[in-house]
Order: structure tokens, then sequence, then C-alpha cells
């Protein structure tokens, strides 16, 4: 199963943070009970997206690729991946994982830790959150009393935290590229934040761990795809901020490693 190429909401439960985190989380899943799918997918392949994610392991060992790098990650074993590369599962019927997804950034805001110091790497859990709460959440019998515990103890952390200024900038040109139609070069949107591109550049680095333009054309990417996806015979180039199908189809290859033809026919 490859993200955004397939549905990958056939074998996971998905749900919005509250209102006070949506800013910063993306969502809050859990993989299906073990042995509750027939004929479940040999993997699941998801692509770069610079948000840091929890997996807190419900299940047995399973394997991981991150990136060129393969990790055993056991039965007792709880992480952290940035997503700053591809990421690859390889399942078994008796996986189980309950996921939190952060937005850019928002594993600081939260927590107050920079998502930069974990590029390249596959973080063990507990060096984040303490031990004790990690084996109550796993103690808990369904994903709505894992949910609700882990979403009371990041708004018990994220309501101690004041706001930073960096942050704040850089969510406020994710904001300002979606609404301009993901049309913006860097150069567009340092003018448009009243900074120099030099400016917007240290201030993505230094919150994101990568360029606005890396960073933008992987959201560009990820937002293109996903609606070409859906509905195929709809799908305008332009307006995601792609000159033509060609320009669209070479970022898909870029973004991916992968042609469409190789998952859409």
């Amino acid at each position: 199963m490859v993200e955004i190429f397939n549905n990958i909401r056939e074998v996971h439960r998905f749900m919005k943070p509250c209102e006070e985190l949506a800013d910063h989380i993306e969502f809050f899943s859990e993989s299906a009970p073990p042995g509750s799918l027939i004929g479940a997918p040999e993997s699941v392949k998801m692509f770069p997206s610079w948000t840091p994610t929890f997996w807190i392991n419900l299940g047995t060992s399973y394997q991981l690729a991150v990136g060129d790098r393969n990790y055993l990650i056991k039965s007792t074993d709880d992480i952290l991946v940035l997503r700053d590369t591809s990421v690859e599962k390889l399942k078994r019927p008796t996986d189980h994982i309950f996921t939190v997804k952060f937005h850019p950034g928002g594993l600081e805001a939260v927590l107050g830790i920079s998502q930069v110091s974990l590029i390249g790497q596959v973080i063990n859990l507990n060096a984040i959150l303490p031990p004790a709460f990690l084996q109550k959440i796993k103690q808990l019998l369904c994903f709505e009393e894992r949910l609700t515990l882990m979403q009371d103890f990041l708004l018990s952390r994220f309501k101690n935290r004041s706001k930073d200024h960096y942050l704040q900038f850089v969510n406020d040109c994710i904001d300002g590229y979606d609404e301009a139609g993901m049309q913006l070069n860097t150069s567009e949107m340092a003018e448009r934040m009243f900074v120099t591109s030099k400016t917007i550049n240290r201030y993505f680095n230094k919150v994101v761990g990568t360029s606005p333009k890396n960073y933008f054309t992987i959201m560009r990417a990820r937002t293109a795809l996903t609606a070409y996806v859906a509905q195929k015979g709809n799908f305008i180039p332009y307006d995601f901020g792609y000159y033509d199908m060609s320009h669209f189809y070479k970022d898909v290859v870029k973004f991916t490693g992968q042609k469409l033809i190789q998952n859409l026919t």
C-alpha cells in the first residue's frame, strides 16, 4: 500500500484533535486490531512530509525502513519519527499502533521540542514522554480512551507554553502559500511577509528543518497528487501552481520516486 496512491484509511481509524490543538496536530489514528483485516497489504509506504509522528506500539515487533536504513521495532518500543524522508512499514497480522501526527513545528509548539534535532533519526519515545504515561496508554481498552488520555496530556503541556515568534511566522507562511493557490516562490513569499529571502530561509530551517522551497514543493506535490487520485478527470494542474501536466508528472516522480502509471493503471 502506497500513501496517497492507495487509501491508507482502509487499515486505520482517524480522529481530528480538539480545536485548541488543531493548529499543531493533524490527527490521532490507530491501526485496525490484530486479525481484523483479511488480505491486508504487506506494507505501507509514506512519503516525506516533515511532520513529527508518535508511533506507540500496541502489538508485536515490526520492521521499519526510514530512508535507506532499516529498523526492528520491538513490541516494547515506542518511537518518534520526523517523516523528513520516506518511511515504509512492513505489516504483520499482529500489528497494532496508536499514532499522533503533528503539523510542521507542532511538536515544538506543544512540547517545546525542536523537530530539527530529529532529522534522520528514529527516537525512542521514552525520551520524549513519561514511560509510566506510555504504559497507561497501552493498557487502555480502546482507541477513544487512548485518544482522550493523550489529548488531555498534550493540552496540559500546551497550555503552559508561550507562543514562539519563529513558529508563528512559519505557520503564517504555510497558510499564505495555501491561500495563494501554491503559486508563490520563496522571494514572493518573503515579500508578502515583509522580510528578506535570507530571513525566510533561516526561519524555516530553524522551525521545520528544511528550506521553504523544499517544504513548499513537498506540500504542493502531496496536495496535488491527493486531488489527482481522488478526481483524475477534474484535475487541473494550474490550480496547484503547475505550468502543465508535464510539470506535475515530474514533481510526482521527484516526490514519490514513482510514475503515476505504476499506481493508477
